[in-house]
């Protein structure tokens, strides 16, 4: 192998887990390979075109992939420098303190994690350093531990979302501004004129073309690329299959298509963090002799226990205008734990990007007729307020990704579904006392077309981690129990996802195995 084609670590993926491992070990002046099997996304007008991100799901991955019943979709995918990130809604939460360990759901238990919180916590607070969270501890009741507060202020809340703020707090609820990964300077609401963020009402789920939006690409791998020369990045560079030494106990190559040419890397350090599915797809590629079933799956884990929460994005429609721009401003956790009326928990809830009439008129929804059949679309956007619901889903092995034949299918079961509706029923209670007419709508389109199955936005727990090689894919490094050399930083590795977003545990959890490589590298 020519010396120009070794690296001291190869990660695969420039997401939240590669891009943030590509800038920590960017640091240590080794050799590093950064691979990303797709292009910069271009900056362009249909950034902030919701036909275009929305209706046409043009920057999504046009793959065809399968269910149990063979039906077929569009997996939620962004091949991108960034990963998923580019589009992703920057609300970036801790999880709860209690969600490492056991939680019980009627459908089951969520378990324990082998790792707690304390373990994370540094990382947390160097993840939301490292991603410009803006937030304000103390205001959410459900919020673990802090060492400091947040480094960047709380993002200010527009008039109707500040009356929605007052009006929570005043039937006795305890609202909390979000924590949001944005490069954003503003003064009295207003964004200073070199702030890179605009407070525009295309940031939640669109790609952001004035890099204002915290992604992996900005936050991490464009500083890192321009600070180290020692970090090199490879786009369109597609990886097919891990190699390994006759033994099956490390990676002795990465197979790359690049074009009409195949190219192989190597690297002392193997890093996967291609997103939970992807991920597990490439070890599912890279079966060998000694590793039959697939690369480090002796357990039979990897692509099982998949999860990706139980996510509704719902419209209501206000009584009076709400004519606010950026709305992904305020959350509420008071049910995130349970309620006054049911003993288990219900979930997250928050703002979520302001509708537009195209997508309205894009959901095709009928209930817009039954409830408002002389009012057009533009007026309902112009009403409208809009939510994102999350509750926790169960790591069962039937849920997994594999190949059948040719053809990538994904098993996919419901779970915990009453929460979500017990959820759902407790905003639409909150919107009847607040000025909001008391009707939810559902809004497809931003989870991605083909939803639920296609709705991989929150993918997590294909390569779980744990103490045990039998009943894990990885060690509490992020190792693979059966390679030396081979590690996962996406949320593959989580054993359960609780109810918030999964990024920032992405994140730390990368800087935090970064740290151990960091050590196995040596001076």
């Amino acid at each position: 192998m020519s010396e120009n084609r070794h690296y001291d670590v190869v990660i695969v993926g420039s997401g939240p887990g590669g891009g943030t491992m590509a800038w920590r070990l960017a640091q240590t002046g080794k050799r590093i390979l950064l691979l990303e099997r797709g292009d910069y996304l271009p900056r362009e007008r249909e950034n902030w075109d919701s036909q275009a991100v929305f209706v046409d799901a043009r920057y999504q991955a046009p793959e065809t992939w399968y269910g149990a019943d063979g039906s077929s979709f569009h997996p939620g995918l962004h091949y991108f420098v960034g990963g998923n990130s580019k589009v992703y809604g920057s609300v970036l939460l801790r999880l709860r303190e209690k969600d490492f360990y056991q939680i019980r759901h009627p459908d089951g238990i969520s378990p324990e994690w082998p790792l707690k919180y304390d373990v994370f916590e540094p990382y947390y607070q160097a993840a939301e350093e490292l991603y410009y969270v803006h937030g304000l501890r103390g205001e959410d009741p459900t919020e673990p531990p802090a060492s400091k507060p947040y480094a960047y202020p709380p993002i200010t809340h527009e008039p109707r979302i500040q009356e929605l703020f007052d009006g929570l707090k005043r039937e006795g609820h305890r609202p909390f501004h979000l924590p949001v990964g944005v490069r954003l300077e503003e003064r009295d609401g207003k964004p200073l004129p070199h702030s890179a963020c605009i407070r525009c009402d295309a940031f939640d789920g669109y790609p952001c073309i004035t890099n204002g939006k915290a992604d992996a690409q900005i936050a991490c791998v464009d500083p890192a690329l321009a600070a180290h020369a020692n970090l090199t990045l490879m786009t369109n560079s597609y990886v097919d299959r891990l190699l390994t030494d006759p033994a099956g106990r490390s990676v002795t190559g990465v197979e790359v298509k690049r074009g009409d040419a195949t190219e192989v890397f190597t690297g002392d350090i193997v890093v996967v963090a291609c997103g939970a599915l992807s991920s597990a797809l490439l070890l599912l590629r890279s079966a060998t002799d000694a590793h039959p079933q697939g690369l480090a799956n002796r357990s039979g884990q990897v692509g099982r226990n998949y999860m990706r929460h139980n996510n509704s994005t719902v419209l209501a429609i206000s009584r009076t205008p709400n004519p606010t721009k950026f709305q992904k401003t305020l959350g509420l956790n008071d049910f995130y734990f349970g309620s006054d009326d049911w003993e288990f928990p219900l979930g997250h809830i928050q703002m979520v990007g302001k509708s537009d009439g195209v997508q309205i008129h894009g959901e095709g929804l009928p209930g817009f007729l039954q409830w408002f059949p002389e009012k057009p679309f533009d007026w309902l956007a112009k009403h409208s307020l809009d939510f994102w619901l999350t509750t926790e889903d169960l790591p069962i092995p039937e849920n997994r990704i594999f190949y059948d034949g040719a053809k990538v299918r994904l098993d996919l079961k419901q779970t915990n579904e009453e929460a979500l509706h017990r959820l759902k029923a407790k905003l639409r209670n909150l919107c009847g006392k607040l000025e909001i007419h008391p009707q939810l709508f559902d809004r497809s389109l931003y989870l991605g077309k083909d939803v639920p199955l296609g709705g991989t936005a929150h993918q997590a727990g294909t390569l779980r981690f744990g103490p045990d090689p039998a009943t894990s894919v990885l060690d509490l490094d992020c190792k693979a129990h059966e390679l030396d050399n081979l590690y996962v930083t996406d949320a593959s590795f989580f054993p359960s996802i609780g109810a918030v977003n999964p990024t920032l545990t992405i994140i730390a959890n990368s800087l935090r195995v970064a740290d151990h490589i960091v050590g196995r590298l040596g001076s």
